[in-house]
């Protein structure tokens, strides 16, 4: 089965993978890096993404002999290629012929050459030379057989994703004409009569540099907004001219996961296939947890379909303050991960562990050893063992429920200092709400605050600050249509220019909700307040709520102590033939886990009763077929309750109603295919013996 798409990726297997800089290497390692790439299983290599200096020496003379021959000895060898456009960064020639291209940061100060991403997004300069070097590439290598997608730049924002300099002030003033028509419309979206802020000239608009007290905060989120949509049109150049050129042939840009600084929204649709750079920390026991809601949203950008994991650490990275590495077992449990959550590919970065440089720190597929290094032992098995699951390409994951990603409201609520709280954090938010449904058992896919919802029984919207009477209107319909909304705290405060809405909060979202909120009420550090849900007290260190209720609304959770002591803090109102939830308080845990439990009886979904942090299951479905993935994160042994009779890929074998899964364990069992995903639970008692072990 291949992805639906409209230019689908020309491989008759799962990617397996990396980064490759063969010009950091002589030739003559050249052939030893082919042969133990076949040796490893590796049928797709990223290059050539930072190349442009070795590729176009001098303005205008371009020496391609080194990449014509790499091409095809990979080729030869049935290896396929993710061909970047090497527009990652720019060569120091272009960049000393213009040192206006220069990024700046909000002090006023220039970037200097020496690392990557030293451009302006906005500079005409980068904007010219990025089309001319991406024509370039296309018109000689467009026809190359051995080319399977086009790898646009890198890690869009990973360095440089705001810009201050004059240009970058002349393209916002662009932007805010385009979006505002004129002066008048300016000046009343940004409310400046607050402060005396008012324009009288477009050029007396600047990027928000710094400034002797707080900014106002519309213009900041509007800034977020150009600043992504600067990237974004520049992509866009290279986006045109591969569609142009090549148009048979896929394009993407790999992400960064749940990253802050680009709406990934707009990123995806322009690009046919998702990609995604994921680095979980070893030294972190949970961080599968953050991942499993990254590739939520990685595969939530194109509703569902198959994406691309481009780059993933075999070991060590290089960036972090203590770069810990991932102990035997890690790296296999880490990548099956992903592919259970909708990747059809398992890449690294890179291939060869380099010897100087940045990166020369960072763990690859090939380690310093050479064939030695456990690096590559571990990748070579890797490599083996996903040719047995070959099934699961482009089969989709089944998630029923759903969590809303609004990179507006991420902004808003973060880009200013004029909040109730500093201690607001979206992002935290949205993951302890993914962390409490992962305990109980059910994979969550991002989707936007206007959906679409049809395939989901509950939606989860952790914040939506900056709200709107269409999301709102989405949202209503989902519920009365018999799903189920969970709004959390700090939601429907503002309109998209920031102005609290007429009544206050929620917004749009005050009739589905039936409450209106009086005041939000922030807690000091160390606070010790709680809320009483279901007859237990829960831990509320952070933020509530006060909030009236109409004659409609059940309270289900109440404060408990301090001022609001009493008062409701977790809210369910009938909307249809669903319901409307509203949780005031910022909650724990177990708190989450408490009030999810019983959103999900109420939609009449399953729950675990045993949890336990490293148990993860996802269900990826064929037409006939089910396959579910079954993981332990963690170092200690877990028995699993599983379909008896169901197929493993991974040992070949058939199981019976329990397996227990050691260190790292991973199962993949093939069922047929049933109404409703396999739920898997943990076992109250041991099984006899271990079934599937770590490779």
């Amino acid at each position: 089965m291949t992805p639906d798409l409209a230019r689908p990726l020309r491989l008759e297997s799962l990617a397996y993978g990396g980064d490759y800089n063969p010009d950091q290497w002589s030739e003559d390692v050249w052939d030893d890096d082919i042969r133990l790439m076949q040796e490893a299983g590796v049928n797709l290599v990223s290059l050539p993404i930072f190349s442009w200096p070795q590729l176009e020496p001098e303005p205008g003379v371009f020496d391609w002999g080194w990449l014509d021959r790499i091409l095809a000895k990979l080729w030869d060898a049935g290896i396929r290629i993710d061909l970047a456009t090497a527009t990652a960064t720019p060569p120091s020639w272009l960049l000393r012929g213009h040192p206006e291209m220069m990024p700046m940061d909000a002090d006023g100060c220039r970037l200097e050459f020496g690392s990557r991403q030293t451009y302006c997004p906005s500079s005409p300069v980068w904007r010219e030379n990025v089309a001319r070097m991406t024509r370039a590439m296309a018109e000689r290598y467009g026809d190359h057989p051995g080319v399977v997608l086009w790898h646009i730049s890198n890690e869009y924002g990973d360095h440089t994703s705001r810009c201050w300099c004059p240009e970058s002030a002349r393209h916002f003033r662009r932007w805010l004409q385009g979006r505002y028509g004129d002066l008048d419309g300016l000046n009343e979206a940004w409310g400046v009569n607050v402060w005396g802020q008012r324009y009288t000239s477009w050029d007396h608009i600047e990027t928000p540099r710094r400034a002797p007290g707080p900014i106002n905060p519309t213009k900041l989120l509007d800034f977020e907004r150009f600043s992504s949509d600067a990237l974004l049109e520049l992509f866009r150049i290279e986006v045109d001219i591969l569609h142009e050129v090549t148009p048979g042939i896929p394009v993407t840009t790999n992400f960064m996961s749940m990253f802050r600084d680009l709406d990934y929204w707009d990123f995806a649709a322009a690009e046919d296939i998702v990609t995604d750079d994921a680095y979980p920390d070893p030294a972190d026991p949970i961080a599968h947890v953050g991942a499993a809601l990254n590739y939520g949203l990685m595969r939530g950008l194109k509703e569902g379909r198959p994406w691309l994991l481009l780059e993933s650490s075999a070991s060590a990275t290089s960036w972090r303050d203590v770069n810990v590495p991932k102990p035997p077992g890690k790296m296999r449990v880490d990548s099956l991960q992903a592919v259970a959550h909708g990747s059809d590919a398992v890449m690294f970065f890179q291939w060869r562990q380099a010897k100087y440089g940045q990166e020369k720190f960072h763990s690859s597929m090939l380690g310093h050893r050479g064939e030695a290094s456990r690096t590559y032992q571990e990748t070579k098995a890797l490599g083996l063992e996903l040719r047995r699951l070959e099934e699961v390409r482009g089969t989709r994951v089944r998630s029923r429920v759903a969590l809303v990603v609004d990179w507006d409201s991420w902004w808003g609520s973060s880009a200013t200092e004029s909040l109730p709280s500093q201690r607001l954090n979206w992002a935290g938010q949205a993951r302890a709400w993914h962390r409490a449904m992962h305990l109980i058992g059910h994979p969550v896919d991002a989707v936007r605050a206007t959906g679409p919802f049809d395939a989901y029984d509950v939606v989860l919207v952790p914040n939506l600050y900056i709200a709107d009477a269409a999301q709102a209107a989405a949202l209503t319909a989902f519920a009365e249509a018999g799903g189920h909304v969970v709004v959390g705290p700090f939601s429907g405060v503002v309109d998209d220019t920031e102005k609290v809405h007429d009544g206050g909060a929620p917004g749009p979202l005050r009739a589905l909700l039936g409450i209106e909120v009086d005041e939000q009420w922030p807690h000091v550090d160390d606070a010790r307040e709680r809320i009483t849900f279901a007859g237990v007290e829960y831990a509320n260190p952070t933020w509530a709520e006060w909030i009236e209720t109409d004659a409609a609304t059940e309270v289900r959770g109440r404060y408990t102590t301090g001022e609001l002591a009493g008062r409701p803090a977790v809210t369910r109102r009938g909307a249809g033939a669903g319901t409307a939830w509203y949780v005031s308080a910022i909650l724990e845990d177990d708190g989450l886990v408490a009030v999810f439990r019983d959103v999900l009886a109420g939609a009449g979904l399953p729950v675990r009763e045993v949890l336990h942090v490293d148990f993860e299951s996802v269900t990826r479905s064929s037409s006939d077929t089910d396959y579910t993935f079954v993981l332990n994160h963690g170092r200690d042994p877990l028995a699993v309750v599983v379909p008896e009779g169901a197929r493993d890929l991974v040992t070949g074998a058939t199981t019976r109603t329990t397996m227990t899964l050691d260190r790292y364990g991973v199962a993949v069992l093939a069922t047929p295919r049933a109404a409703e995903p396999p739920f898997l639970t943990l076992s109250p008692q041991p099984t006899d013996r271990p079934i599937q072990k770590a490779g």
